[in-house]
């Protein structure tokens, strides 16, 4: 199944060190790792949120990956908002396990960049 996950620099870094093959574990405030089922909602959070937050550098990443449909399905789909707004709830302790079911790497498909982005902060 093809995946996308909305993501700041930080987390791109982190994504980099692994050569492009997982997501890294999550904070401890963060109970669920949350890929999105469509390009046009990870791109609203990548341009809405991300590029507003300091957090992800003021940078908006989407990223996409294929998962082993049959793993995948396991995951109760999860709407936030509209239709267009679907997403998957992977709990925080079972992301290394997710991680093993990537096919391939991780790519990125856009990038988007808030107001007080800096050109010294990322590199892509």
């Amino acid at each position: 199944m093809e995946l996308f996950r909305p993501i700041g620099k930080k987390e791109y870094d982190l994504i980099k060190e692994t050569a492009f093959r997982k997501f890294p574990p999550r904070l401890f405030w963060q109970p669920i790792f949350y890929p999105v089922l469509n390009y046009e909602y990870a791109e609203k959070i990548a341009r809405e949120w991300n590029t507003a937050d300091e957090a992800s550098d003021f940078a908006g990443i989407v990223t996409k990956f294929e998962a082993e449909d049959t793993y995948i399905q396991k995951f109760e789909k999860h709407l936030a908002g509209s239709s267009l707004c679907e997403e998957l709830w992977v709990p925080a302790e079972e992301l290394e396990e997710f991680n093993s079911h990537i096919i391939g790497t991780i790519t990125v498909v856009s990038v988007f960049y808030g107001e007080k982005y800096s050109q010294e902060k990322i590199h892509l």
